[in-house]
C-alpha cells in the first residue's frame, strides 16, 4: 500500500470507556479503519486529560480514573480519509473530538533503497 506524500492525519479523541456496538469505541474505530483499507491506525492512551465537561481524567493512583483519554491517529490520502468520515460520524455520535491536519509523509513501511 502506498500513501501520497501530501496526506491527511485524522486524530480522534475519546474516553477509553466510550463504547460502540459492544466494544471499546477506539477498538471499533481501528477495526473499521482496517476494514476500509486505510493505511494504518495507532491508539495512544493518555495519562491525563479533560474534555468538554472539564472533568479531569487521571492515571494517578490516588485519583484513579476508569475513563482515561485515548487518541486514535489515522494517516492516509485525503480522499480516503474523507470517505471514512461519514462512517466515523455514525460511530462517534456525540462522543469525543475529531481533527484533521494536512501532513507530509516522509516514510511509510520498509525502505526500498539498498
Amino acid at each position: 500500500m502506498r500513501i501520497p506524500k501530501d496526506a491527511t492525519l485524522l486524530r480522534i479523541f475519546v474516553g477509553e470507556q466510550a463504547r460502540y456496538d459492544g466494544r471499546p469505541l477506539f477498538e471499533a474505530i481501528v477495526l473499521e479503519a482496517r476494514h476500509s483499507n486505510l493505511a494504518g491506525a495507532t491508539v495512544l492512551r493518555g495519562p491525563l486529560g479533560f474534555g468538554h465537561s472539564s472533568r479531569l481524567h487521571s492515571a494517578k493512583v490516588i485519583e484513579l480514573s476508569e475513563d482515561l483519554p485515548v487518541v486514535v491517529e489515522i494517516v492516509d490520502a485525503p480522499d480516503k480519509i474523507d470517505a471514512f468520515l461519514p462512517i466515523l460520524d455514525v460511530m462517534m455520535r456525540d462522543k469525543g473530538l475529531i481533527t484533521l491536519e494536512r501532513i507530509q509523509v516522509l516514510r511509510y513501511g520498509p525502505s526500498l533503497s539498498g
